[in-house]
């Protein structure tokens, strides 16, 4: 069993509840979401980002390596009523595009650290996306390895420079990349971190 696993029955606190929703909003500020929309959410862990935003599109994939994650995502959407949306076990890069591909949106939330080869999952991003298809991917911003406890697994990247993170964009492909500062979290002790929303299309052609 992962860590994420065993945390994935108490993951929906209040604080995450209200972080996910907050950075929802940033994401319809910054990506004109549409109603037809088929959108994908890359690590989504219980589905706190993509759920929220299901209102402004068509319809959700939340998609994790968990497997825990994503029986309370499916309990959460069987619970309430969900419609248009559905949660399987996923990792990108490593999978082929899940069923429902091509997306028209792929968003994230504090996921791209935890994958090795940031490229390679941007690529694996850009090929599950429609011509013209959007990513808001929200991580952290640069930081010194206080993030995470020493000992932490699965963490390969303390934070992202946001102009790096854009030359990795575009080498995989995305046109009209940026990042922005965000939110920020906010640590036991008051150490503050600050969050990035990378934003980027597919081309058209």
């Amino acid at each position: 069993m992962s860590e994420f696993d065993e945390k994935a029955a108490e993951w929906d606190t209040p604080e995450r509840r209200e972080r996910a929703h907050q950075l929802a909003d940033t994401i319809r500020a910054h990506i004109p979401l549409t109603a037809d929309m088929r959108a994908i959410d890359i690590g989504a862990g219980t589905g706190l980002l993509g759920l929220d935003l299901l209102a402004d599109v068509g319809s959700v994939v939340l998609t994790d390596p968990s497997e825990g994650m994503i029986e309370v995502a499916r309990t959460k959407i069987e619970a309430e009523g969900v419609v248009d949306a559905t949660a399987i076990v996923f990792d990108f890069p490593s999978d082929d595009p899940p069923a429902g591909a091509p997306f028209d949106l792929a968003v994230s939330l504090l996921v791209l650290h935890h994958v090795q080869d940031t490229v390679a999952t941007l690529r694996s991003i850009h090929r599950a996306l429609v011509p013209g298809g959007w990513i808001g991917l929200i991580d952290l911003d640069k930081e010194d390895g206080t993030f995470h406890d020493p000992d932490q697994p699965g963490i390969h990247h303390h934070g992202f420079d946001g102009d790096s993170l854009v030359e990795a964009a575009a080498e995989a492909g995305f046109v009209d990349a940026e990042t922005r500062i965000v939110h920020e979290l906010e640590k036991e002790g008051g150490r503050r971190y600050p969050l990035f929303l990378l934003t980027a299309r597919k081309t058209e052609h």
